[in-house]
Parts: structure tokens; sequence; C-alpha cells
């Protein structure tokens, strides 16, 4: 979505709000059938001035981040070379994935909302569907891809409407293997550390870049991860 097209989105928002209520979804729309109000929400801090980060143009500032990663997303904990099931994560010790994914990607989100500093308040909506990282066994031998798609829109901070309306993402990043994950771990550059960084990255450019985010092209690893 490109900056004309959120601009022109969130005036026939606010002409239409009173249609748009997030709290309408069903349980095959995002978010399931929780309501904006149900979700965890997360405030965005306020923009450190100080930091060397630039800030983006967009007609948008976020000021709250609400991550849904559903329930019904399996998790697999098979290691093997290629994904099977929805979330497939070893970043951090066995315990409940989809907590961990919320996490990580509330931290992303986060950082990336610091750089997007317009005039329009705007909470952020996540619905993940997909969180592919790399097992045991391809993080050590061929590497391959980390895959991750999830849905995006904006809502109205105070009545929850839909404002810029749900976009599906989808966000591949090269996954290190062998030697090069090695050394990349003894840098600090875990997976947790890329896929974060990478995720904000893909959340400013989404809101700032004409045509919004696009992913890589990673050939056929990428291609397999597509099933």
């Amino acid at each position: 979505m490109n900056y004309v097209r959120i601009i022109a989105l969130l005036a026939v928002g606010l002409g239409l709000s009173a249609c748009a209520a997030v709290d309408t979804v069903t349980r095959n729309a995002p978010f399931e059938t929780q309501t904006v109000s149900q979700a965890q929400r997360v405030s965005v801090p306020a923009a450190d001035v100080t930091a060397p980060v630039a800030q983006a143009q967009a007609p948008v500032r976020i000021q709250n981040v609400l991550v849904n990663v559903p329930r019904s997303l399996k998790v697999s904990e098979a290691n093997r070379y290629l994904p099977a099931g929805d979330i497939v994560w070893r970043g951090d010790p066995i315990g409940d994935r989809h907590a961990q994914v919320q996490a990580i990607f509330e931290t992303a989100m986060l950082r990336g909302a610091q750089t997007i500093q317009g005039e329009r308040p705007v909470d952020l909506l996540i619905n993940v569907k997909r969180f592919h990282a790399l097992t045991e066994k391809a993080r050590y031998t061929t590497g391959g891809v980390h895959n991750i798609v999830f849905d995006l829109a904006l809502a109205d901070p105070v009545t929850g409407d839909i404002v810029a309306p749900w976009r599906e993402i989808r966000a591949d990043l090269d996954a290190f293997g062998g030697q090069q994950a090695i050394l990349a771990e003894a840098r600090g550059e875990t997976q947790k550390v890329r896929i974060t960084a990478f995720l904000a990255e893909v959340l400013r450019q989404e809101l700032t870049v004409p045509g919004g985010y696009k992913t890589a092209n990673l050939g056929l690893i990428q291609v397999l991860n597509q099933f």
C-alpha cells in the first residue's frame, strides 16, 4: 500500500467510520473472534529524537500495536530440512511458540513504528498467518529462508474503525546455514535478532515506500516454503 493510497483510504475511512467497526469480524476473518478491545494493546513509546534512526515520512503515526497469533496455527517441532506446520521456531527454549512469535512481532512492530511519524494517530493490527524459521537440521547445514506471512491493517485508536484495510504481507528473509550461521551467532546475529530487525524494516517500507514492501526473490527454497 503506497503513500498516496494510505492518504486516500484514511480520508474514506473518516467518512465511513460508522459502518467499519472492527468488532464485527468473524471466525474466518483476521483476528478471528477477537475484537480490538479484547486483543492485547501495546503502546508505542515516543520516538527518541536522539536515536540515530531516520524518521520516515508517512501520513500516520502508530499509537498502539495489536498482534494476534491464532491458536489455530499448527506448531511443528519436527527436525526437517523443510518446515512443516504453520509455526516453526527454534530461537527460544521449548515453550509456548505462539506467545514467542507474538513477542517477536510486538518488538519488531514497536521498533518500526518509532520510525514513522505522521500526523494521524492509528492502531496497527497484525494477524500472523505463517512463521517459518529454520529447524536445527537446516540451521547447521543448508540454511534456507525465513518465510513469514501476516495480515496488516490500520484502525482508529478511539473507535476501532478500520481506516486502511487488511493487506497480506509476505516477508521472506535469507536464512543463514552452516558456518555462516555459526559465525553470525558469534556476532550476536541470532535468528531472533535478524528477524526482528527485518520485520521492523518491512513495516517501515510498507507504510512509507511507494507500492509498499516487496519481498525478495530467494529462489527454489522460497517457493517450496509456500506449500
